[in-house]
């Protein structure tokens, strides 16, 4: 079982849980007021966990606020950070839905908000409603193109490549409209979530910084040219 020190709370903050989450952004007043009835929302301090690697699901969650590590346990008992989730992604939908355990550990990365609906509520609201129900299937398959895209970045692309899809990733879920924006983990965390030596990523954020591309101050990043960035990650 997860070791929570949250407080939960009924369903007042439901609504902008939905507003975050395009599967549900279209949904008839009928369908909202009844989520709104069973969500219910759960707030976490950094580091505490909302569910372990092989806990069983009985519900599907929903960032409402702050970001979540997906984590699994190697061999030699270290945590490796495998995925994270921003406000409006959602999750343990595949282990919901399947009646499975969790492949993840799910880990509250900084001060969090979660919303979450019990397992037979939204299966109910999916027989019920065809369109939602479609709309959650495309949802899903969005978020499975996207699981791809992190394994790909993670394996197959070089270490500068790795890196700079990454902080592209971080600036568009975290601050699509501003230029400064922060590293949503630690220097440590961000260099194994590549694949790299923590002095490797000191190395290639200054060599970024010096090139004009970043300005670094801590975790603190301003992104001084963006197609420079998009060039190195392939994306231009």
């Amino acid at each position: 079982m997860s070791s929570c020190a949250c407080h939960a709370q009924n369903a007042a903050n439901a609504p902008s849980c939905l507003a975050h989450v395009p599967v549900f952004a279209q949904l008839r007043e009928a369908e909202v007021e009844l989520l709104h009835s069973v969500m219910r929302t759960s707030q976490y301090h950094k580091g505490e966990t909302i569910f372990r690697e092989g806990d069983l699901s009985d519900a599907l969650f929903v960032v409402n606020r702050g970001i979540i590590k997906l984590t699994k346990l190697e061999d030699n008992g270290k945590e490796h950070i495998i995925r994270l989730l921003f406000p409006g992604d959602f999750f343990g939908q595949f282990a919901l839905l399947q009646e499975k355990p969790h492949y993840a550990s799910a880990i509250a990365a900084d001060s969090t908000g979660v919303c979450r609906i019990h397992r037979s509520d939204f299966l109910d609201i999916l027989r019920r409603d065809p369109d939602t129900a479609a709309r959650f299937m495309t949802a899903l398959s969005t978020q499975l193109e996207e699981a791809d895209a992190w394994a790909a970045v993670l394996t197959l692309l070089e270490a500068d490549r790795r890196l700079a899809k990454m902080l592209l990733y971080f600036h568009r879920k975290a601050a699509p409209d501003s230029q400064e924006f922060a590293l949503p983990v630690s220097k440590k965390e961000l260099a194994g979530l590549i694949g790299a030596t923590p002095e490797t990523l000191s190395r290639k954020l200054r060599q970024l910084s010096n090139d004009g591309v970043l300005t670094v101050s801590g975790r603190q990043l301003l992104l001084r040219d963006e197609a420079a960035l998009r060039h190195l990650a392939g994306e231009a």
